[in-house]
């Protein structure tokens, strides 16, 4: 299973995610689109090195050798407009965002996995919708080398669905930093993907 950081900074943020990588988390995406390089260099030097193969930078992907990351995401925009791709680092793991199969069937197959989104209504972003329904479009999936991992409004009601339905796994962001207890709601949501995904 996959967590995206909450995009802004929240109290008590790095506790919550050495506790969710402590209960099994596989990759944490570190995505804070405003953070300037001294804050993101601040942000991840706080995360336990050991758990720094797991992390997946969202920018600032120079930060890589430093930290010894070896995962980076490239937005939608920033694949099709060429910014930083291909990237100057060998031997990475690259992810990617989509918005639509046609999208995700044209990817190339460097890309490990690809978010879909959004394929609930949105828990994070007010009003951000699906516009289509991809659980239809996605019967069209052509693109076999990259997983499809489903994104936007994922909860412990929706996950079961979401693997039944063609999706190869799930990442959590609203659902975990919106929540009174985001650890309790990871476990949860954790518990169901597992059954699906042994």
């Amino acid at each position: 299973m996959i967590v995206l950081s909450n995009p802004t900074t929240i109290t008590n943020e790095i506790n919550v995610i050495h506790s969710l990588f402590e209960e099994g988390l596989q990759l944490f995406h570190v995505r804070k689109p405003s953070y300037s390089l001294k804050e993101m260099i601040s942000f991840v030097a706080q995360i336990n090195p050991e758990f720094r193969p797991q992390l997946v930078l969202h920018s600032h992907h120079e930060l890589v050798e430093s930290f010894k990351i070896n995962r980076i995401h490239f937005t939608e925009e920033k694949r099709k407009n060429n910014l930083e791709f291909p990237p100057k680092f060998t031997n990475l793991i690259l992810s990617t965002s989509t918005h639509s199969i046609s999208d995700f069937n044209s990817l190339t197959p460097e890309f490990e996995y690809a978010f879909l989104s959004p394929v609930y209504p949105s828990i994070s972003k007010e009003n951000y919708l699906p516009k289509t329904d991809l659980f239809e479009a996605i019967k069209d999936r052509t693109n076999t080398k990259t997983k499809l991992i489903a994104l936007g409004g994922i909860n412990p009601e929706n996950i079961e669905k979401s693997l039944t339905n063609g999706f190869d796994n799930v990442a959590l962001l609203g659902t975990i930093w919106n929540a009174e207890n985001p650890i309790k709601n990871f476990k949860s949501c954790q518990r169901i993907a597992l059954s699906y995904l042994q």
